[in-house]
């Protein structure tokens, strides 16, 4: 079962962008009318493209497109939806008192979760398989994003099993320094191994999450993040003894702050909280290391119980357009699991070094699969150590 304690990504600055209002509502209702209702991370579709999708839809329809501000809230709501509802002899007086009846829950057809929180909303049977049959475009997509959403039954990546879910955009851990800073250096970061160098102690902050630090330097020493047995890796608690020396805090929230006032030299983030700052702030870079990193994706997820209608599948065809694609990749910075025509005119000199990642990065890069709770509590068990 995943570790959920800190993990929120895609929460921090996630107002900046994309949907500004609490609710949008496209369409006049009536009870006959087909109904669309998503939940989505807000920031994470720009609200054109839901303009867009109207237009194109053949029938009139009511679209609701509700933001969410963060992807641990769409975790818990997935879980309010499916418990059950009180008996008579649980709700007491409050039965015979009209407003305090609780309404039943409408399901939405579709709602944004975390590649990281897929396994357990599988496991808790807080959603269903999509069926991928009906989605047009998902032959073209990446077989690595068809091998990330297909999982059994318990959410593990499984190539018998079923598809839980539609990714529609990613972005990974990066590192963001100030260039200022690093002028009399006569460097700049490219790669893990440049945390190590001395004169960066106590310069950076690091996130505050056992996969990712200690996936950093197992990338430092050409293994994988995925990595199920630390025992097998003799040098890696020397590495991250030396690397907790370097390091002057860790925070998976508060970490570009410090580096924006001046107090920390370069982060390790993440790119949906790093990239739509850096226009703001031209003294910062960002580099994706040479080495690989850590991926992250957003994926429409339908919740267990919600009604299985070809509108659902219309829009996740429609965030795998190329046209969508870019939109999506442009407006909300990011990335696209669709291979889009993006010419460097079009994109912020801020964050290129995203968009344009080289093949040959990605292809060293890694999303976070679930491990077993004895794994789990090996990783815990060792940052902890190394940071006492």
């Amino acid at each position: 079962m995943y570790h959920l304690k800190s993990i929120n990504r895609r929460s921090f600055l996630a107002s900046m962008g994309g949907l500004a209002v609490s609710q949008l509502l496209i369409g006049c209702a009536n009870n006959k009318q087909i109904k669309l209702n998503v939940q989505l991370l807000k920031g994470s579709i720009p609200p054109q493209l839901v303009d867009k999708f109207r237009k194109n839809l053949q029938q009139k329809v009511q679209l609701k497109f509700a933001p969410i501000s963060n992807i641990q809230d769409a975790f818990k709501q997935l879980q309010t939806w499916q418990q059950k509802p009180k008996s008579n002899e649980d709700a007491g007086w409050s039965r015979f008192i009209p407003f305090r009846q609780s309404p039943t829950p409408t399901l939405a057809n579709l709602v944004t979760l975390g590649d990281y929180w897929l396994q357990t909303a599988i496991e808790q049977q807080l959603i269903q398989p999509i069926e991928p049959t009906q989605l047009k475009n998902w032959p073209g997509l990446d077989s690595r994003w068809q091998q990330l959403v297909t999982r059994n039954d318990k959410g593990f990546p499984d190539p018998q099993g079923k598809v839980w879910a539609a990714p529609y955009r990613w972005g990974s851990t990066v590192i963001v320094y100030n260039r200022e800073k690093f002028k009399a250096l006569g460097w700049t970061p490219q790669d893990w191994s440049d945390l190590w160098r001395e004169e960066l102690r106590s310069h950076f902050s690091l996130l505050n999450e056992p996969r990712e630090v200690i996936g950093l330097v197992l990338k430092k020493l050409g293994k994988s993040y995925n990595t199920e047995n630390l025992d097998a890796i003799p040098q890696l608690e020397a590495e991250l003894k030396t690397l907790n020396q370097q390091v002057k805090f860790y925070s998976s929230n508060t970490y570009l702050e410090p580096l924006i006032m001046g107090d920390t030299w370069l982060a390790v983030g993440w790119s949906s909280d790093v990239v739509p700052i850096l226009s703001r702030y031209p003294k910062l870079s960002m580099v994706i290391p040479l080495s690989g990193t850590a991926m992250w994706s957003d994926l429409w997820v339908s919740p267990k119980g919600a009604a299985k209608d070809d509108l659902s599948s219309q829009w996740i065809d429609f965030c795998w357009q190329p046209k969508s694609a870019k939109q999506i990749s442009l407006q909300t910075k990011s990335n696209s699991p669709i291979a889009t025509d993006i010419n460097t005119a079009d994109i912020q000199p801020s964050f290129t070094s995203l968009l344009l990642n080289s093949r040959e990065v990605f292809d060293k890069s890694e999303f976070l699969l679930p491990f077993s709770p004895e794994t789990n509590k090996q990783y815990e068990t060792l940052f902890t150590k190394i940071k006492a």
